[in-house]
């Protein structure tokens, strides 16, 4: 029969809650700092943030959108939503995840080298993906691609031994679908 556990550390189970990637919009006032204290909160308990976005949405507010995306257990991303929720700048926290009703897309640069075949089948699949041409040389193209993060991703799989040179990405733009507004 096997000891029974005693309180010491190694009685303890080596189970991890499950990880949900979570995409948070957050309102907040565009002012200095305000993006430091929010992130601030994801490294002080040690998770990463995969994709962020910041822009100004109301100038005579003076009111920005941070969305984040970030993967953890469901009971973290809580405590950091509750946490958000208190900081002064913060206006509204919403995790769009839990809503079901968000639409997420990404913008993406990709720069391919190639020539002859190599070249023809970049063109084709980006036509597949329908990726824009922005530029192009002789010897390399520029495509421009919109969409969710899978996609993008995928096409970069893709590229890889057509040539890819360099990748340039936005991040996640999310937004709820619906007549509702995020309230600030």
């Amino acid at each position: 029969m096997p000891p029974l556990p005693t309180g010491s550390a190694y009685f303890m189970d080596d189970a991890h809650p499950p990880l949900a990637r979570h995409t948070l919009a957050i309102i907040v006032d565009n002012e200095p700092g305000v993006l430091a204290r929010v992130i601030g909160l994801f490294s002080g308990r040690g998770y990463n943030i995969d994709s962020l976005t910041v822009s100004e949405v109301s100038h005579e507010r003076h009111l920005s959108r941070i969305t984040i995306v970030t993967t953890g257990p469901d009971g973290v991303v809580e405590q950091i939503k509750s946490q958000l929720d208190r900081l002064v700048p913060v206006r509204n926290v919403v995790d769009l995840t839990l809503t079901g009703k968000a639409l997420e897309r990404e913008l993406m640069l990709i720069k391919v080298r190639g020539k002859g075949d190599l070249r023809a089948e970049a063109l084709r699949l980006a036509e597949a993906f329908r990726a824009r041409v922005i530029d192009a040389t002789t010897e390399s193209f520029i495509f421009e691609i919109t969409g969710k993060p899978d996609k993008l991703d995928q096409f970069i799989v893709l590229m890889g031994p057509l040539g890819l040179v360099e990748v340039s990405r936005t991040g996640v733009a999310a937004i709820g679908r619906g007549p509702e507004g995020m309230a600030a």
